[in-house]
């Protein structure tokens, strides 16, 4: 998929390829199967997928599965569905895990070079070593061992002699560099657990940081293309390539993160919102989950198309979340058949409407898009309005139903309100109108005007269904901080009042609607038919977004 404007990646890979520093790109995209893909993963795809696309390359789909704990194969085949619903095909799949053995040899090396050993402290104590940003940190009691002893070491903790804990190979760098990263970085540590891909084949597990450039290595990635929180872990990877000896010299190049406004994009507190039920799973459409997204509604087109508008620089920023939803609305409004649907009922008789008629009038699919046609729909004595529509006693410029006014009913005829009924809360629950028949829509009617235009339903084949409007689910716009200045954490943000449920009607038409369909209500906004609570019984509409923003690009 072409990424065509110039961003400083590009321009890197152009250079690369004219110079004759690479033949072919190689990228890949390596998120570890921990949790759902969200928005600011898509960037990484789009970048990846797209820079390699673009100049004739590849990309592998690579998992980074080097923490048992929190791995899981839900996650790798949610991962995999992303990534093929935006539009990307992989050149190969591949696991972290499939290299184990490789790096542990590389790992072998590193001792045998007398650049790793193994270590006995804790890691409140690693900690405490490593120093500060100010003061350089200081060497552990066991950082020259004998390569003897490492060697024997290293090999016992991959027999599982050692508890979790209690040893780790670190990296023999430098304890005073100003880069902490590289103050004897621990690359290997006893994990007694289950991985999602080797079983037990394993109790030790390689540290992303000595992974990761060992991964690239293997495959042949020119470009490794992350986001800027691991400069600082450039010089560490840069030393693993050449001290670990690998033979092809990957280049890593950091963009800014994607940020959104009232959400959160950190995976570990996004769990924490499913793990502790604010959400209805990972793909609850709050969340900015790409599972998330798409139940709700978005297309990939346009979350693709938001990524590329969104642009590539190395400065990381929150983006407005209204600039997403313009991009859903560009590609729904030629694409979404229009229709009616009423979320909060209230019913109207029109009195002297012929009783036990049903009359079918025209109406168009998509005015944005006449290829679409036109649908059927019926009209009787009996419809629904929305409840706000009406006010007994309105204020000036409310140009809806009220007593002795008329409006117009889209697709239909004027009607008049002359009379209403309360229950005995004194709640209107009826409305009593007539109609004109001269001013049915497509007659050419011009006798006189009225200023409002209602949506409405049919009410005697109205068909039940659930609206879910959605609001922002935090309600602070920046909550990617752990906490704010009053010490209050996210959670403390989260917007208890993000999701409405309506019981209303939709049209006639509508009750072979399908899971993912996706429809504009008219004056409502853009709905999608809900693939999770959807049944025979019950059509449940996920609101997407409203119709109007006054975002512009």
């Amino acid at each position: 998929m072409e990424n065509s404007s110039s961003n400083f990646i590009k321009t890197i890979i152009q250079n690369d390829l004219e110079s004759g520093k690479h033949k072919k790109i190689v990228t890949r995209f390596p998120p570890e199967p921990n949790g759902y893909l969200h928005i600011g993963h898509a960037k990484s795809i789009v970048i990846n997928f797209g820079l390699a696309d673009e100049f004739g390359g590849e990309t592998n789909l690579r998992f980074d599965d080097t923490n048992p704990l929190k791995e899981d194969q839900e996650y790798v085949d949610a991962i995999k569905n992303d990534v093929e619903w935006l539009g990307f095909e992989w050149e190969n799949l591949r696991f972290a895990s499939d290299y184990f053995e490789e790096m542990y040899a590389r790992a072998v090396l590193l001792i045998k070079k007398g650049k790793a050993y193994v270590d006995d402290l804790t890691a409140d104590e690693i900690r405490e070593y490593r120093g500060t940003l100010k003061e350089p940190g200081k060497e552990s009691p066991y950082r020259n061992r004998s390569v003897e002893e490492n060697l024997d070491l290293f090999d016992r903790m991959r027999k599982g002699e050692f508890q979790n804990g209690q040893k780790v190979l670190r990296a023999k760098i430098d304890m005073s560099s100003p880069n902490i990263n590289l103050r004897d970085p621990v690359i290997y540590r006893v994990s007694h657990a289950t991985h999602h891909n080797t079983g037990d084949t394993w109790c030790i597990y390689p540290m992303y940081a000595f992974a990761h450039p060992i991964e690239d290595a293997i495959e042949g990635v020119t470009h490794s293309l992350c986001t800027t929180e691991f400069e600082d872990q450039r010089p560490l990877y840069n030393w693993v390539v050449e001290e670990c000896e690998m033979e092809s010299q990957p280049q890593q190049i950091e963009f800014g993160r994607l940020g959104l406004t009232n959400t959160v994009m950190s995976k570990r507190k996004l769990k924490q919102l499913v793990d502790e039920g604010y959400v209805d799973g990972w793909d609850d459409p709050r969340m900015p989950t790409i599972s998330g997204l798409r139940r709700k509604g978005y297309t990939p087109e346009s979350i693709v198309e938001f990524v590329k508008a969104a642009g590539v620089s190395k400065g990381s920023g929150v983006t407005d979340t209204a600039m997403l939803e313009h991009f859903i609305r560009e590609d729904l409004k030629v694409k979404a058949p229009r229709t009616m649907g009423i979320v909060d009922p209230l019913k109207v008789v029109i009195t002297n409407y012929p009783e036990g008629q049903v009359e079918m009038l025209d109406a168009e699919i998509n005015p944005e898009n006449p290829e679409m046609g036109s649908r059927q729909i019926p009209f009787s004595r009996e419809i629904y309005i929305e409840r706000e529509d009406f006010m007994e006693d309105p204020p000036k410029k409310y140009f809806r139903l009220f007593p002795g006014n008329e409006v117009r009913l889209k697709h239909a005829y004027f009607i008049k309100c002359e009379d209403f009924i309360k229950d005995e809360n004194g709640n209107v629950v009826e409305l009593h109108c007539t109609y004109d028949v001269e001013t049915k829509s497509g007659s050419g009617f011009t006798g006189r005007k009225v200023k409002g235009t209602l949506h409405w339903v049919e009410a005697t084949q109205a068909v039940p269904a659930e609206f879910r409007i959605y609001e922002p689910l935090i309600s602070d716009e920046d909550m990617e901080k752990e906490e704010d200045s009053e010490g209050k954490t996210f959670l403390d943000y989260v917007n208890k009042d993000s999701l409405i449920v309506k019981q209303g009607y939709i049209e006639a038409n509508m009750k072979d609607a399908k899971p993912q369909d996706k429809f504009q209500f008219f004056r409502h906004g853009y709905f999608n038919v809900d693939p999770k609570h959807t049944s025979e019984e019950k059509i449940v509409f996920n609101e997407i977004v409203s119709l109007k923003s006054s975002f512009k690009l």
